[in-house]
């Protein structure tokens, strides 16, 4: 992420206060606010040394400068008690990236993990036969998701309580 040092710290406090808005929201209406993507895109950048692409680029959220990788980035809230068989948003095949990356966060939108999939693996659990939601609306289940990537990134136990 190409960014001076005050304007990243700027970002930071705005996903800050954002997050604690959407938290209340939730609280309140029990629905989310619909903050997680642009967190997932951002927190994804920063942890893994990304850039962010321009907004609206057709096909990924952000490229790795080193090897000209392009992401599409997708984020997932998981609160305590969820139920299980969560999916995450969709996944457009026909449009050009190398990779997908799964920014799961906790009920403060907190990234804990995140996980990386290749084109291939992820179009081929997408075309698998059996489900509507996977072949025609493009979407893949968290434990599906998982199961074809790799762990890239994982919060450390001394980050754990952070808010």
């Amino acid at each position: 992420m190409s960014t001076s040092t005050n304007t990243a710290k700027r970002i930071v406090a705005i996903l800050s206060e954002a997050k604690k808005l959407a938290q209340e929201y939730r609280e309140l209406t029990g629905r989310p606010l619909g903050l997680t993507g642009e967190v997932a895109e951002y927190e994804a950048a920063r942890l893994l040394k990304l850039e962010l692409a321009p907004a609206r680029t057709a096909g990924y959220d952000a490229i790795r400068k080193a090897d000209g990788r392009r992401f599409q980035i997708k984020g997932r809230c998981i609160l305590p008690g969820a139920k299980p068989g969560q999916r995450i948003g969709k996944i457009d095949v026909r449009k050009d990236f190398d990779a997908v990356l799964l920014v799961l966060m906790d009920k403060n939108l907190n990234a804990f993990a995140i996980y990386e999939a290749d084109r291939a693996p992820v179009i081929d659990a997408l075309m698998a036969p059996g489900s509507r939601a996977r072949n025609e609306r493009g979407a893949l289940g968290v434990n599906r998701f998982k199961s074809i990537s790799q762990l890239v990134w994982r919060q450390s136990p001394k980050e754990v309580n952070r808010s």
